[in-house]
Protein backbone atom coordinates (compact mmCIF):
# COMPACT_ATOMS: atom_id res chain seq x y z
CA UNK A 1 0.00 0.00 0.00
CA UNK A 2 1.31 3.07 -1.19
CA UNK A 3 1.48 5.83 1.82
CA UNK A 4 2.92 9.81 1.83
CA UNK A 5 3.39 10.83 5.02
CA UNK A 6 3.60 14.55 5.35
CA UNK A 7 5.43 16.80 9.11
CA UNK A 8 6.88 19.59 9.92
CA UNK A 9 4.32 22.06 9.90
CA UNK A 10 3.56 24.04 13.16
CA UNK A 11 2.93 27.78 13.62
CA UNK A 12 5.31 30.20 13.06
CA UNK A 13 5.51 34.18 13.38
CA UNK A 14 6.18 36.66 9.81
CA UNK A 15 9.97 35.73 8.88
CA UNK A 16 10.42 32.64 10.53
CA UNK A 17 10.90 29.13 9.02
CA UNK A 18 9.84 25.42 8.48
CA UNK A 19 10.86 22.36 7.11
CA UNK A 20 8.05 20.31 5.43
CA UNK A 21 9.57 16.32 5.01
CA UNK A 22 7.42 13.99 2.90
CA UNK A 23 8.00 10.44 3.74
CA UNK A 24 7.41 7.83 1.06
CA UNK A 25 6.58 3.96 1.32
CA UNK A 26 5.11 0.99 -0.10
CA UNK A 27 6.44 2.23 -3.43
CA UNK A 28 9.69 3.39 -4.05
CA UNK A 29 9.31 6.95 -6.53
CA UNK A 30 12.85 7.69 -7.18
CA UNK A 31 12.01 7.41 -10.93
CA UNK A 32 9.09 10.31 -10.58
CA UNK A 33 8.03 13.89 -10.16
CA UNK A 34 7.00 15.02 -7.03
CA UNK A 35 5.30 17.92 -5.87
CA UNK A 36 3.70 19.91 -2.96
CA UNK A 37 0.77 22.16 -3.18
CA UNK A 38 -1.54 23.37 -0.56
CA UNK A 39 -4.71 24.81 0.16
CA UNK A 40 -5.77 27.94 2.27
CA UNK A 41 -9.59 27.83 3.90
CA UNK A 42 -11.94 28.75 1.72
CA UNK A 43 -9.73 28.17 -1.68
CA UNK A 44 -8.50 25.57 -4.69
CA UNK A 45 -5.23 23.56 -3.78
CA UNK A 46 -2.77 25.13 -5.80
CA UNK A 47 0.66 24.39 -6.56
CA UNK A 48 3.67 25.58 -4.78
CA UNK A 49 6.75 24.02 -5.74
CA UNK A 50 7.74 20.53 -7.98
CA UNK A 51 10.99 18.48 -7.99
CA UNK A 52 12.23 16.12 -10.98
CA UNK A 53 13.20 12.15 -10.23
CA UNK A 54 16.56 13.49 -9.34
CA UNK A 55 16.33 16.94 -8.66
CA UNK A 56 17.89 17.97 -11.61
CA UNK A 57 14.84 20.27 -12.26
CA UNK A 58 12.88 22.51 -9.71
CA UNK A 59 9.70 24.49 -10.21
CA UNK A 60 8.11 27.12 -7.99
CA UNK A 61 4.90 29.39 -8.08
CA UNK A 62 5.75 32.99 -8.55
CA UNK A 63 4.15 33.58 -4.79
CA UNK A 64 7.58 31.28 -3.39
CA UNK A 65 10.11 31.72 -5.54
CA UNK A 66 13.35 32.99 -3.31
CA UNK A 67 11.69 31.67 -0.20
CA UNK A 68 11.07 28.39 -0.76
CA UNK A 69 13.47 25.37 -1.62
CA UNK A 70 12.28 21.99 -2.51
CA UNK A 71 14.73 18.54 -2.55
CA UNK A 72 14.72 15.39 -2.53
CA UNK A 73 16.45 12.50 -0.96
CA UNK A 74 15.87 9.18 -2.97
CA UNK A 75 17.70 7.40 -0.81
CA UNK A 76 15.39 7.82 1.80
CA UNK A 77 12.45 8.41 -0.19
CA UNK A 78 11.78 11.57 0.81
CA UNK A 79 11.11 14.78 -0.26
CA UNK A 80 11.57 18.73 1.64
CA UNK A 81 10.11 21.58 1.68
CA UNK A 82 12.25 24.06 3.15
CA UNK A 83 10.23 27.10 3.68
CA UNK A 84 11.84 30.68 4.57
CA UNK A 85 10.00 34.10 5.24
CA UNK A 86 7.18 33.02 5.61
CA UNK A 87 3.74 35.11 5.57
CA UNK A 88 0.60 35.58 6.76
CA UNK A 89 -0.66 34.34 3.35
CA UNK A 90 1.41 31.12 2.85
CA UNK A 91 -1.23 29.86 6.20
CA UNK A 92 -2.59 26.67 4.35
CA UNK A 93 -2.52 22.49 4.76
CA UNK A 94 0.74 21.61 2.80
CA UNK A 95 0.26 18.29 1.00
CA UNK A 96 3.02 16.41 -0.83
CA UNK A 97 2.26 14.14 -4.15
CA UNK A 98 3.67 12.04 -6.43
CA UNK A 99 2.92 12.03 -10.48
CA UNK A 100 3.50 8.72 -12.27
CA UNK A 101 5.97 10.28 -14.53
CA UNK A 102 8.85 12.45 -14.47
CA UNK A 103 7.32 15.35 -15.42
CA UNK A 104 6.18 18.37 -13.13
CA UNK A 105 3.02 19.34 -13.39
CA UNK A 106 1.05 22.33 -11.49
CA UNK A 107 -2.09 20.68 -11.99
CA UNK A 108 -2.99 18.53 -8.83
CA UNK A 109 -4.99 16.53 -10.60
CA UNK A 110 -2.20 15.07 -12.40
CA UNK A 111 -0.68 13.38 -9.38
CA UNK A 112 -1.70 9.85 -8.06
CA UNK A 113 -0.41 9.03 -4.69
CA UNK A 114 -1.16 12.14 -1.79
CA UNK A 115 -0.13 12.63 1.75
CA UNK A 116 -2.62 13.87 4.56
CA UNK A 117 -1.32 17.10 4.61
CA UNK A 118 0.64 19.10 6.99
CA UNK A 119 -0.66 22.59 8.54
CA UNK A 120 1.19 25.91 8.44
CA UNK A 121 0.36 28.85 10.54
CA UNK A 122 1.84 31.96 9.77
CA UNK A 123 1.05 34.39 12.32
CA UNK A 124 1.71 38.45 12.20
Amino acid sequence: QVQLVESGGGSVQTGGSLRLSCAASGRTFGSYAMGWFHQAPGKEREFVAGISWNGGNTYYADFVKGRFTISRDNAKNTVFLQMNSLKPEDTAVYYCAVRLVNRVSEIDRDYGYWGQGTQVTVSS
